[in-house]
């Protein structure tokens, strides 16, 4: 029996059905705050921050969820990537399943393998031996049991964000990536947008000094997405904004910061506070919109328009890190780096230097912003974009980073090596939910960021991102 069958049939066998019951309710740590928040927690299986996974001559991806963001985008993106094959799809969507059962015909000339039913209509394809990486684009409460039933089959997990809404979820992924030596990445795709892999070349270069403050957002009008009721984003995303306090997005803003700032790798999240806005705007745009015994006026909306939080890193930097879905306002994930030469931001890009390359002469140039971009991504454009930007910007996804990000999940996947974000990434990011959550009931109070890595961020490495295909 091969290394694949083996772990699909004994431990999918002996850790799925805990899985779905509570798989953190196994281990020690998942009644224990103290526990938790030490990074204390049970830890059979080796670091996978340099997992070298074997390597892949071609990558066959399962999609589970191919809808709004796994159908149209998502998976279209895939079958544009010559070195991957989609193998099989999942939704409970009967409509959605056959609309992408046909773009796979219509892109291959061949019908995937399809699965619906029921809730757990995906752990029947998690049983096929042809699938090396399964792409979940679920609701958020899927996220985690469906990445780590992934991963106990023997496959890597590709998770959308946020990968985990618990403190307990975040060390489920890390654990059983750990124990069962696969790759866990969630899908951030902004951490592949041209703008922030020119900022990480910046970074790495030491353009603005030694950094000490970002700034994160999430920041984007969604009230429309009430009016999806019974199908589509809106019909279950909605519901989050009465159920949590919190910031419920993170990853978008704070992603690319904590890889400039190498979290994980040289520097962690010590702890955050955080504090939220009164919820006004979902339930004034419910009664606009909606007639008075509509389900959407009926809700109790709890989640504060904006939610602000600081998180503080264990090399004393600070992280400012704002969600606001709901207030009329224009598009901002903000992406502003400072350092002691100076800064950047975004949402227009900018850049302010004390000692400036461009203006060797003068000191004084970080009065006025610099919103000329053109020469600076001509020194610091990144290899990924200088090699696939033309066929990245015709494929599309969000300008062309949804189509990066695939790309490179297939490039590290077929030579073996280390994906850009692995699951410790994936639980710091995402754990911010729960956290701030927490923070924000107890009237802002302090609240500890667990060590996922339990220590290793101490000697991990500096993230490289080095294209290989």
């Amino acid at each position: 029996m091969d290394r694949r069958k083996f772990l699909s049939r004994t431990a999918f066998a002996t850790l799925s059905a805990a899985t779905m019951s509570g798989f953190a309710s196994s281990y020690s740590f998942a009644n224990s705050a103290s526990s938790v928040n030490s990074g204390t927690a049970l830890g059979s299986g080796k670091n996978v921050t340099n997992l070298h996974a074997p390597k892949l001559d071609k990558v066959r991806f399962g999609f589970i969820g191919v809808g709004e963001r796994g159908g149209k985008t998502l998976l279209s993106l895939a079958l544009k990537l010559k070195d991957a094959e989609v193998v099989a799809l999942c939704d409970i969507d009967k409509q959605n399943l056959e609309l992408n059962r046909q773009q796979v015909f219509d892109a291959t000339g061949k019908y995937p393998a399809t699965y619906t039913g029921a809730d757990d209509a995906y752990k029947r394809m998690l049983e096929r031996d042809d699938i090396d990486a399964v792409v979940i684009a679920t609701p958020w409460r899927w996220h985690t049991p469906m990445a780590v039933d992934a991963m106990v089959s023997g496959k890597h997990a590709f998770v959308e964000v946020p990968a985990a809404l618990t403190v307990e979820e975040c060390w489920q992924l890390v654990e059983t990536s750990e124990q069962t030596q696969r790759h866990c990445m969630m899908l951030e795709n902004v951490c592949y947008g041209r703008e922030e892999m020119m900022l990480l070349n910046m970074v790495k270069d030491n353009l603005f000094g030694e950094l000490v403050h970002g700034e994160a957002a999430y920041i984007h009008e969604l009230r429309w997405q009430m009016k999806e009721v019974e199908r589509k984003t809106g019909s279950w995303r909605t519901a989050w904004h009465t159920k949590r306090n919190a910031n419920l997005y993170p990853t978008h803003g704070l992603g690319p910061i904590a890889q400039y700032m190498n979290i994980n790798r040289g520097d962690k999240f010590d702890y955050l506070v955080s504090m939220s806005s009164p919820a006004l705007g979902r339930e004034l745009y419910a009664k606009e919109e909606f007639p008075a015994d509509h389900k959407r006026n009926q809700a109790h909306y709890i989640a504060g328009d904006m939610n602000s939080t600081l998180i503080k890193t264990q090399r004393g930097r600070t992280i400012l890190v704002q969600h606001d879905t709901t207030t009329p306002r224009p598009y901002t994930r903000l992406n502003l780096i400072q350092g002691t030469n100076g800064a950047f931001a975004g949402f227009p890009n900018r850049i302010a230097l004390e000692d400036n390359p461009f203006t060797p002469d003068t000191k004084d140039g970080f009065h006025h912003w610099d919103t000329d971009m053109s020469k600076w991504f001509k020194r610091y454009d990144h290899q990924m974009w200088k090699t696939i930007q033309k066929q990245a910007e015709v494929a599309g996804g969000h300008g062309g980073m949804d189509y990066m990000m695939l790309w490179r999940v297939v490039d590290c996947l077929r030579h073996g090596k280390p994906l850009d974000q692995n699951v410790y990434d994936a639980a710091s990011w995402s754990v911010i939910v729960d956290l701030t959550g927490k923070s924000v009931a107890a009237r802002s109070a302090s609240i500890d960021v667990p060590d996922f890595t339990r220590g290793a961020w101490k000697t991990n490495q500096p993230l490289a991102i080095n294209v290989y295909g």
